[in-house]
């Protein structure tokens, strides 16, 4: 059992994903400092200025827009980054590989394999390949006529 968690633990999947995590909140905070530091004191502007810039009082209920639309900026910016980033060069690598497995040489059929083997026993027989030593009736393989 102990033998199967350090397996778990020592694959490549988990480091790969523990380093993911960090990166990943480590740019959370800075796009978060940055929609704070810069963006919000533009939105505070934007809605009267000052300390209640980006608030709007209704009936003694303060309702933060400034926050919430600093937040949107924060996800927008970090979706963007993360696609821009991660996804499209992901993207472009799958493709090159499809497109490089595809240009390969294929394996042939077992049928192509077996009509080969079949040529080369007529010709140590000294047959052509043409010549069908079964007679008339025969099933031949498809493709060969």
């Amino acid at each position: 059992m102990l033998k199967g968690f350090k397996d778990f633990l020592l694959r490549g999947n988990i480091v790969d994903l523990a380093v993911a995590v960090v990166i990943g909140t480590a740019f959370t905070l800075l796009v978060a400092s940055f929609t704070e530091s810069f963006l919000q004191p533009l939105i505070g502007l934007l809605g009267g200025g000052g300390v209640d810039g980006g608030t709007v009082t209704v009936d003694g209920q303060a309702f933060t827009w400034g926050a919430f639309v600093n937040q949107v900026i924060t996800f927008v910016l970090t979706a963007a980054v993360v696609y821009f980033v991660v996804v499209v060069p992901m993207r472009r690598i799958i493709e090159r590989r499809k497109r490089g497995e595809e240009a390969g040489p294929t394996e042939p059929t077992q049928v192509e394999l077996l009509v080969e083997i079949r040529d080369l026993l007529r010709r140590q027989q000294g047959m052509g390949a043409g010549q069908d030593p079964s007679g008339p009736g025969t099933t031949s393989l498809p493709g060969q006529l």
